[in-house]
This record gives C-alpha cells, structure tokens and sequence, in this order.
C-alpha cells in the first residue's frame, strides 16, 4: 500500500477526483484550500493581491498497482497546464489499523 499526497491548483480539482474515480482510488481525504509554492516553476498560490491563486491538496492511501496509473493521469494532466501547477509525492505504508 501507499499514500499519494496531490498538491495542485483549485482549477484541477474536479478533474484530480475524477482520476482518482477513474483509477479505482475511492478513498481521500481533501484539505481544501491551501498556500503554497512550488520549487521548480509555477506561479505562487498564496490567495492575496498580488498572487491570488490558491491550491489545494490531497491524500489517498491505494494499492501498488493503482500508483502508476494514477501518476500516469496527474502528469498528463499537469503536463497540459504546466503554469498551473501539480506535484504529487508517494510514500510506502508499512501498517494501517
């Protein structure tokens, strides 16, 4: 099992749910909008004047053989509109209650 986090601009949420349906993901957890900058590229998502983008981010815990496709679509996605911002992380589980 693994834990995907998914941070990307608020214009992609529906279409990162819709992967994730997709992909057989049903499970996430959502935090909704968050501030943040990325380290390669991209504009600040920092929801003021002068940067007022926001982010958001998310969490889902899936089997291995969900990870690739799943990262497969984000980066399809995140490779259409690269201004907009994307970046997920994947870390193994090694127990769960």
């Amino acid at each position: 099992m693994k834990a995907i986090f998914i941070a990307y601009d608020l214009a992609h949420h529906e279409h990162v749910i819709e992967i994730l349906n997709a992909c057989s993901c049903r499970g996430f957890t959502s935090f909704g909008t968050v501030q943040g900058r990325g380290t390669k590229s991209g504009e600040p998502h920092f929801g003021t004047h002068a940067w007022p983008s926001l982010a958001s981010a998310m969490l889902t815990f899936v089997e291995d053989d969900r990870v690739e496709p799943l990262l497969k679509r984000l980066r399809a996605i995140d490779e259409e509109k690269p201004k907009l911002g994307l970046r997920a992380f994947v870390w193994p589980i090694t127990e769960t209650i």
